[in-house]
């Protein structure tokens, strides 16, 4: 139960920074987050927790909340501005995994007590970056691909909560199965891999519609560059 009950408060950190960092910097604030959404999302993806008996993955809470950073600039600003931040969060997470690769090659000095730690992080990140980068790429672009559709067919202001868990509930599974694939297929038994897909999803679903009040809060903040946005744009 602890996993649980601190998985809760997790979340509502998690998102409630979300809030705040668009609150306190608009748009450049959620072009922020992204970046370290990115980045931070596929370091603690290494990390395997037990809840209620099934194996799952950290990183989920994270990850969710880039679909809301690109559901809230699609929302306000419109699709070109969203997929120009996707292409943000991919250069991102190319340019740590590179940066962070060459890293662990320089020699280290005797005394130096972070190489060891370092490797255990990051060594396992060119797999993973490899899985993320295909899984965010596919998933991303779907995503704001398919909340402009449903906007079209949903477009009134208190209908949010269909585009957005109608987008996101679609492409998080396909970035789920993408990313399980290359990441963790072979690394784990077929029990425990199919594990991981089903509970990273299902933990991705509710994720999704417990972030949705939030997106809500989000959306009605203000600041000066909305004056200049298009919306559908």
């Amino acid at each position: 139960m602890f996993n649980f009950a601190w998985g809760i408060l997790y979340m509502l950190v998690n998102f409630s920074f979300f809030l705040l960092c668009y609150k306190l910097f608009g748009k450049k604030g959620i072009y922020a987050w992204i970046g370290v959404a990115t980045v931070v999302a596929n370091i603690q993806v290494i990390k395997t927790i037990e809840m209620f008996g099934i194996v799952m993955t950290l990183g989920n809470t994270m990850y969710v909340s880039l679909y809301l950073a690109s559901d809230l600039l699609n929302e306000k600003f419109g699709r070109k501005e969203a997929k120009k931040a996707v292409w943000f969060g991919f250069f991102t997470l190319i340019m740590t995994t590179i940066l962070m690769q060459m890293t662990l090659v320089f020699e280290r000095q005797p005394s130096d007590m972070g190489q060891a730690s370092l490797e255990t992080i990051f060594g396992l990140m060119p797999r993973l970056a490899l899985g993320s980068l295909s899984a965010y790429f596919v998933s991303q672009f779907l995503d704001v691909r398919l909340y402009a559709w449903i906007r079209k067919l949903y477009p009134a202001r208190n209908q949010l909560w269909i585009r957005n868990n109608g987008s996101t509930m679609v492409s998080s599974f396909v970035d789920t199965l993408i990313f399980c694939t290359i990441a963790f297929a072979g690394e784990y038994s077929l029990q425990v891999w199919t594990e991981i897909l089903l509970t990273t999803y299902l933990f991705k679903f509710v994720l999704t519609a417990a972030g949705t009040p939030f997106l809500y809060i989000a959306r009605n903040f203000r600041h000066e560059e909305d004056e200049t946005a298009v919306a559908g744009s």
